[in-house]
């Protein structure tokens, strides 16, 4: 069986503030193997970007901390590097592409200049190759006139032509891991699919391993091979893609999967969308056992009192959830 090349054990990143500890990444095991697609899904707060964040360290100090867990990249615990090994690694072989690209690039500088400087600090190139090799990636990444473009500021691209320049900039190094945070924000439906396609022609020239970061799960559906679903910084299913969209174990997923809008309703026209009841819990007040149990339609006694572990429930697919977990005993007893 082959090793991940990145591996999360027990990753905990926690916010210090005056009114308490945020708990935003609680304890996540996740693998993320060459040339693959995990989807990391869930809500808005759920913890996806700071489980991003934190693999590369970047999680604001303070009030954020990483306090426990290790990221394992090629075998080496990055928690663990000192600041200038860490340093090396960010950019070159692990990436990411930022969710706001307007609030991400340097206003001050050119797309060329900032291009530049990730070529010169990680691959050592002369400041006139980078800049040959920084109008190549552009023109890879699809931008028109890069000759011209690389020498122009960020706020004369376009949205879509900013997010192309981020991932030029990602994929400067050839990174082996590509963490990509809501990389068709803000993007209408034509942009979205190109970037998407962008990403995907990239990751089987260079067998690069992406964490797709989003809540969109129709993207999910298109681009992943495995889905991670978050609640209140916990993973709360693990499956293919298959598993996940053809039969959802966590009642959290379920009811995410309900509230897509549907092209089979044809005859009920007027039927309005499902939505989740209640909302996120507070990461500052946590409810005991399940965090899902006051927002979950399949809820049973010991959900209100007892957290469930994270167990496979069919094949490779894992589940955090008692009832979930009770089918598939029942299953095993009956077959």
């Amino acid at each position: 069986m082959k090793e991940p090349i990145l591996k999360l054990e027990g990753l905990k990143t926690h916010f210090f503030t005056s009114d308490g500890i945020a708990k935003a990444v609680d304890g996540v095991n996740l693998e993320l193997f060459a040339g693959e697609t995990l989807g990391l899904v869930g809500e808005s707060g759920c913890g996806k970007t700071v489980t991003g964040l934190s693999i590369l360290r970047l999680v604001p100090e303070p009030p954020g901390r990483i306090v426990g867990g290790r990221v394992l990249f090629e075998g080496r615990d990055l928690l663990s590097l000192a600041a200038e090994e860490m340093r090396k690694v960010r950019g070159n072989k692990i990436s990411m592409i930022f969710q706001e690209p307007m609030t991400s690039l340097n206003p001050v500088f050119t797309i060329g200049n900032q291009i530049v400087e990730v070529l010169t600090l990680h691959r050592g190139l002369r400041k006139r190759e980078a800049w040959e090799q920084a109008t190549e990636l552009l023109e890879r990444v699809g931008i028109p006139d890069p000759q011209r473009r690389v020498k122009e500021y960020p706020h004369q691209l376009s949205g879509g032509m900013r997010q192309r320049a981020m991932i030029a900039m990602a994929l400067a190094c050839n990174p082996k891991v590509l963490i990509a945070d809501e990389p068709t924000t803000a993007l209408d439906v034509t942009i979205q699919a190109e970037i998407l396609e962008l990403i995907h022609q990239l990751q089987e020239e260079l067998n690069t391993a992406v964490m797709l970061i989003t809540h969109d799960l129709a993207v999910i559906a298109q681009t992943a091979h495995r889905v991670a679903v978050m609640y209140a910084g916990k993973i709360v299913e693990k499956a293919g893609v298959r598993d996940l969209f053809g039969s959802p174990k966590h009642p959290y997923t379920q009811e995410l999967l309900k509230s897509l809008p549907r092209l089979d309703i044809a005859e009920e026209p007027k039927k309005r969308l499902h939505e989740i009841s209640g909302a996120v819990p507070n990461l500052l007040a946590l409810p005991t056992g399940c965090y899902f149990h006051p927002r979950c339609p399949r809820r049973i006694d010991i959900c209100f009192h007892e957290e469930p572990l994270l167990l496979a429930v069919n094949g490779e697919q894992e589940a955090a959830c008692w009832v979930a977990q009770q089918e598939a005993a029942r299953g095993q007893a009956i077959s």
